[in-house]
């Protein structure tokens, strides 16, 4: 059986249910029934009203973010699907930070749930730095299904990765 990175640290029951769903060839249209619509947020001023919207419901007195959008440098290779950064200037004696978002294109041709889960994610950020119990409940608290969307985008990926994908 092929190695299943992007799902390697769950249970060994749960990563044989997926290496029997890709042995049969379901995988792919399991995920495409289950999520199969893509959203229409495909620029990066769409992307940052988006953005803008969840953050303006969950997180009204956070700091603004200055800059969002997709980025084509974001790679799975890095493990990495979005960015928060946090980037200080010295203006005028000042020391002014501006938080940005970077979301990678991946997700331009993804279901909205998918797109909705990074953002979440990169908006928990905001909040708390590291990937620790008081950030991924904050994931939930934005998105009930914040760990299931998860789970289904490491399929994604994994379908995708392996040249699965029907589309």
């Amino acid at each position: 059986m092929q190695q299943l990175k992007y799902i390697a640290h769950y249970p060994a029951p749960l990563i044989e249910q997926v290496q029997a769903l890709i042995a049969k060839n379901q995988l792919a249209p399991m995920l495409a029934k289950k999520y199969p619509n893509r959203h229409q947020i495909q620029t990066d001023k769409a992307l940052y009203d988006y953005v803008s919207e969840l953050k303006s419901e969950f997180f009204r007195n956070a700091a603004a973010i200055s800059k969002v959008g997709f980025d084509s440098k974001i790679s799975v290779i890095n493990h990495a699907l979005g960015l928060h950064t946090q980037i200080a200037r010295v203006q005028g004696g000042k020391l002014k930070s501006k938080n940005e978002i970077r979301i990678a294109t991946l997700f331009k041709n993804t279901p909205p749930e998918f797109l909705k889960m990074i953002v979440v994610h990169e908006l928990a950020h905001l909040k708390e730095k590291d990937h620790n119990k008081a950030f991924y409940q904050l994931c939930q608290h934005m998105e009930p299904n914040y760990l299931q969307y998860e789970f289904d985008l490491r399929l994604h990926l994994t379908v995708q990765d392996l040249g699965l994908a029907n589309n």
